[in-house]
């Protein structure tokens, strides 16, 4: 991809021993067979892919069938956990772009070190979705190596490793999406622009609905005690999954998807839909930049177990402008802007729209009113702000500010007080127990 702002890659590249073993670029893939549209070779982006498990062969998939994008690269610490890891990742790209081509393709390569994949030449983009405590160490290593990132939600797994991400970002000044995908719904931009050219009269109440009763909820809950210590499966790097968390016992209950529910590696629901619906909150009360100044909430965990996320929450959060966010488990999973001559409820997925008065939802805005933009979809406005090196919709401050309310109302609930925030020292005032949780002891070597 032909690009001017990419100094801070070359200047790594020098200062890289990697260099020196990079594997050489593979064969170019021609516009035509990159997709449905073609791309012409100046605009190509070549991406690599950091974490292939559920999420991230989702978006695996979806860029690959980008016009621009070529995948030439995965990345996993599981070589292949029945089909899933970075063999059959490396595989399965290879296939597509054989089915493609017509011929033999095997330009995609596998890695299970991030840094050697970070440290190719050829690699443009990187997407990340990794458990949500080796977010902050990808995205750093990759904003440090000159890489576009599309990372996915919640930005980091605490306060202060979001703030190290936007600070790389900014400091290398490369392009970083936050996979708050919700936020490119037209229907939650509709919403938002209504809000915010006070259709529904002042803002002053934003209602967060993020139920626990889903199937692995339930599964979660029902877990009472910490299971035994199992052999680790063969191919699969634990020390590494761990990263910067502390050395404990392997326990399939541990690491693959059930991981979120531990605090060491994930933010229970607060983190994982909270991230969604708290951000369409945020974008809605014109409120990116900031977030609330006074957080009280409660939770429960299920002792013994595990799991040591919340469940069973409430939270009151106070921003400065006078707007109060409430949340609750209530169902069903979404968000309701109040004002004093409206309301709407925006669901999460999905962005179906309903409101009080109806009449609401068929204003045409015109001229002067709040216009949050559009895009085809989410991936689509990331790949766009490649070319164009602009903010995309959820730029690494907007998602690190989203992920910083979840993590302060897992905070609040963890010492059983509210907490005042100051958002612009990201500070909590007067208590020094607050602000020791907000960045994690790290293990080395794995280290900001």
């Amino acid at each position: 991809m032909s690009d001017l702002s990419r100094s801070t890659r070359r200047d790594f590249l020098k200062r890289s021993s990697a260099v020196a073993g990079a594997l050489a670029m593979p064969a170019i893939i021609p516009a035509s067979a990159l997709g449905r549209q073609g791309a012409a070779p100046n605009d190509r982006v070549t991406m690599g892919f950091i974490g292939v498990g559920g999420m991230g062969m989702a978006n695996l998939n979806a860029f690959i069938n980008e016009p621009e994008v070529q995948v030439v690269a995965v990345c996993d610490v599981d070589t292949d956990r029945g089909g899933q890891g970075r063999e059959p990742a490396k595989a399965h790209v290879n296939q597509v772009y054989s089915e493609r081509t017509g011929e033999a393709w095997e330009g995609c390569e596998a890695y299970a070190d991030l840094h050697e994949l970070l440290a190719r030449e050829d690699i443009d983009a990187v997407c990340i979705a990794t458990p949500d405590h080796w977010h902050a160490l990808a995205s750093v290593a990759a904003a440090d190596a000159g890489k576009d990132i599309y990372c996915e939600k919640p930005l980091a797994n605490s306060v202060g490793e979001g703030r190290a991400i936007v600070d790389a970002v900014r400091r290398n000044g490369v392009v970083l999406q936050t996979g708050s995908h919700e936020r490119s719904n037209p229907n939650c931009r509709y919403a938002c622009e209504l809000v915010r050219s006070g259709y529904i009269g002042d803002l002053h109440t934003i209602h967060i609905n993020l139920p626990c009763s889903d199937g692995h909820h339930q599964e979660a809950k029902a877990l009472t005690e910490v299971p035994p210590p199992e052999p680790v499966p063969e191919g699969f790097d634990y020390n590494q999954w761990l990263g910067h968390t502390p050395q404990v016992p392997y326990t399939p209950r541990r690491t693959h998807f059930w991981w979120r529910f531990i605090l060491s590696y994930g933010g229970g629901e607060m983190t994982d839909r909270g991230a969604h619906v708290i951000d369409i909150g945020q974008l809605g009360n014109d409120a990116d930049n900031t977030g609330p100044t006074r957080y009280e909430a409660t939770g429960v965990q299920t002792p013994g177990s595990l799991y040591n996320t919340y469940w069973d929450y409430d939270f009151i959060n106070e921003y400065a402008n006078g707007v109060t966010m409430v949340g609750t488990t209530e169902g069903p999973r979404g968000l309701r802007f109040e004002g004093t001559e409206g309301s709407i409820f925006v669901h999460i997925h999905g962005g179906a729209l309903e409101a009080d008065p109806a009449s609401l939802l068929e204003i045409e805005l015109k001229d002067g009113d709040v216009d949050l933009g559009r895009t085809p979809s989410h991936r689509r406005n990331f790949l766009d702000c490649v070319h164009s090196r602009e903010e995309p919709f959820a730029s690494a401050e907007i998602g690190h500010r989203t992920a910083t309310i979840c993590h302060l109302n897992n905070i609040a609930m963890a010492l059983g007080r509210a907490l005042d925030w100051d958002p612009e020292t990201e500070s909590v005032q007067g208590d020094p127990e607050a602000n020791a949780m907000l960045m994690p002891d790290m293990r080395a070597p794995y280290t900001l």
